[in-house]
């Protein structure tokens, strides 16, 4: 497993200018400014509850709507989690967590399987939580699966409160990522499949 999990992605189009720096090994502090408030509250869920240090500056055409920021900043995400991942070698490779708030409850498995794969249950209760479209949830984690290569299972299993709701999501993945990011001792210099690559 490479000694510093580390990474630095920029992503610029006509739509949007994105650098994403992490550290998989960090303390989870974060430093974040997308322009969207609440996309900036879930990418700090990730960062404390995946104890990751994430610093994500993003400017795009929020003139028009939050959807290509939310998308981009997702395919940075991914960009930047393969980097800092590296060969996978002694990875524990999947993770998973269930975490309720309040009367919401949510589940999220992840595996760093070389191949994006998404699968969500999102009942959402509302098309808006305060001027965030709640359709570009699957966006943010599309844009992520394809470009970090993993499968992601997102299940919101009961909840009233879309923000709940979502929050739950976002906490629940942090989770996941911390389990499937830790070093195994036992696979130290192994890579944790019988096909003997991810």
């Amino acid at each position: 497993m490479n000694t510093l999990r580390t990474a630095e992605v920029s992503r610029n189009t006509a739509e949007t200018q994105i650098v994403v720096r992490l550290n998989l090994d960090g303390t989870g502090q974060a430093q974040l400014e997308t322009g969207i408030g609440f996309l900036d509250h879930m990418l700090d869920q990730i960062a404390r509850h995946g104890l990751i240090d994430l610093y994500v500056q993003a400017k795009g055409d929020l003139h028009i709507d939050g959807h290509h920021t939310v998308e981009d900043v997702g395919i940075t995400l991914g960009q930047a989690m393969r980097q800092a991942v590296g060969d996978k070698l002694g990875l524990t490779r999947y993770g998973h967590s269930l975490v309720p708030l309040d009367e919401a409850l949510s589940r999220v498995v992840v595996d760093f399987s070389g191949r994006p794969g998404l699968y969500t249950s999102m009942q959402l209760t509302s098309a808006i939580v305060g001027s965030f479209d709640t359709q570009l949830l699957h966006e943010f984690f599309q844009g992520f699966v394809n470009h970090a290569g993993v499968t992601l299972h997102v299940d919101n299993l009961k909840g009233v409160n879309a923000h709940h709701q979502i929050e739950t999501i976002f906490k629940a993945f942090g989770r996941a990522l911390r389990m499937a990011l830790a070093p195994d001792l036992r696979m130290a210099g192994q890579i944790p499949s019988t096909k003997g690559a991810l």
